[in-house]
């Protein structure tokens, strides 16, 4: 919708006048300037678009590096106090970013990480919750497929690089899944830990949403949304998957 039609519709949100907003179907006057302002004309939205990038990636590729051993140890080898600790894990994944916020912030700040992207992805990287959803799918991989697989010659790592992991993908590709939409519009963690706003991520970014800058507002957010959509289509049955497999109690 182009500006002056924005404002008729919203203008008693916007401008606080009597009435009620409208909202029509299709616009009248339909234009694709605010795209072309957002996309051209708004560098600061790039830059935070390719924050979001960085935080994203690297805190997925930190957790299937990190959390998918993890997970196989806990399904796959029995140790003193492994109950005990994989309780440590679901307590800390059932704990809000709220209570955690303050000690987190201290150690960041011990450690000079505050102000900085790995500040945001360090924490991230050891999250509990993607070790939680892909153990449930290497406790259903079939004991007698190892054992053949041992009784082959297969090494503990060959076991779990040629066994585990191609059976436990459902798994991983859900938490894949899951992670993408979570990291993606975190909020909390970059407002806390983030002073120079050259750093913020996408989720962040939203101008003034005052009557003339309306429609940038709204092709902003169908421009940060798109991507969860489309990551979200295409993980949607190793979702549901993840979500079966993490409600089955053992």
């Amino acid at each position: 919708m182009g500006t002056a039609e924005l404002t008729k519709n919203l203008s008693p949100v916007l401008n606080e006048t009597y009435g009620y907003a409208s909202w029509d179907l299709l616009p009248h006057f339909p234009t694709l300037r605010p795209y072309v302002r957002l996309l051209l004309d708004q560098p600061q939205f790039f830059v935070m678009f390719w924050n979001s990038v960085k935080l994203t990636g690297a805190i997925l590729i930190g957790q299937i590096i990190f959390g998918v051993p993890a997970a196989w140890g806990f399904a796959q080898f029995d140790f003193p106090g492994k109950k005990y600790l994989f309780t440590v894990y679901i307590v800390l994944m059932l704990m809000p970013f709220q209570v955690t916020m303050v000690s987190s912030y201290l150690v960041l700040d011990q450690f000079s990480l505050l102000d900085t992207h790995w500040g945001i992805i360090l924490p991230a990287v050891f999250s509990t919750f993607p070790v939680f959803i892909i153990y449930r799918f290497f406790r259903g991989v079939p004991c007698a497929v190892i054992e053949s697989a041992q009784l082959d010659g297969a090494g503990k790592w060959q076991v779990f690089f040629h066994i585990g992991i191609p059976l436990g993908m459902p798994g991983i590709m859900s938490a894949i899944v899951l992670g993408f939409l979570e990291y993606w519009n975190m909020i909390e963690q970059p407002l806390t830990f983030l002073r120079d706003k050259t750093l913020w991520p996408l989720s962040l970014y939203l101008p003034d949403i005052a009557a003339d800058k309306a429609g940038l507002a709204l092709a902003a957010s169908v421009v940060t949304l798109a991507p969860a959509i489309l990551v979200f289509l295409y993980g949607q049955s190793y979702l549901e998957q993840g979500i079966i497999a993490a409600s089955v109690k053992e």
